[in-house]
């Protein structure tokens, strides 16, 4: 079993498919890629555990493959916050920009620090935090209110239309996720879907779609 990052970064070599590359490159990776599949990683991410001094080892590495498995065997509960912060500065896709705030999500405090992230003037670092928030509103009822995500419904109605490309698809999915929080989030979001209408993002060469926000919140209670 690889214990270094060096033999991490080795054994993705080997388990890279050039299938796999230029997907990843297609939904907009520019880092180097090996081409790593999600299940291969998964398994590597149950040998090697929570370790986050090796998460920051594989990040720095600027690998795309090694930094997604950075994100998998970092423990959000023990990692420096400041930690993070660095990683953020890095997002430069939209695959990574997810994987990052589903760990921010799992972090103390991370309600709070997804303000500043979603705030954020780079595209990724915002998207990540409003993929951290809708994470949290469907996760944390504890910590996060409903008359706080009413609040923030309130921010999405504003400002969606004129936020970055890809902060606009975490933004609504932020609103689908607020909207099967609770009945009366859902009759608030499903208000404010109907106001902003359609959400435009440009999902480049990929198949991928921003789903209208309504439909899906409807569809997901019927189910």
């Amino acid at each position: 079993m690889p214990n270094t990052a060096r033999e991490v970064l080795t054994e993705l070599q080997k388990l890279g498919k050039e299938s796999f590359r230029k997907t990843y490159q297609r939904h907009g990776v520019t880092d180097e890629v090996y081409g790593v599949s999600t299940a291969d990683l998964k398994t590597l991410q149950k040998k090697l555990k929570k370790n986050n001094a090796l998460a920051n080892e594989l990040w720095a590495s600027g690998v795309y493959d090694a930094r997604i498995l950075a994100t998998m065997i970092a423990d959000p509960k023990t990692m420096e916050p400041m930690m993070l912060d660095r990683w953020a500065r890095d997002l430069d896709s939209y695959p990574i920009a997810d994987a990052v705030g589903v760990l921010l999500a799992g972090t103390k405090n991370a309600l709070q620090r997804t303000e500043a992230w979603r705030k954020s003037k780079y595209e990724y670092v915002s998207s990540a935090g409003w993929h951290a928030l809708a994470a949290l509103a469907t996760k944390d009822t504890k910590n996060v209110s409903d008359e706080y995500l009413t609040s923030i419904l309130e921010i999405i109605r504003k400002d969606i239309k004129r936020a970055p490309n890809y902060t606009r698809h975490t933004m609504n999915g932020a609103l689908i996720a607020i909207g099967l929080r609770s009945p009366a989030l859902q009759k608030l979001a499903i208000a404010v879907a109907r106001e902003i209408g359609k959400v435009e993002v440009d999902h480049g060469k990929t198949a991928c779609v921003t789903p209208d926000a309504e439909s899906y919140i409807k569809k997901a209670l019927s189910r």
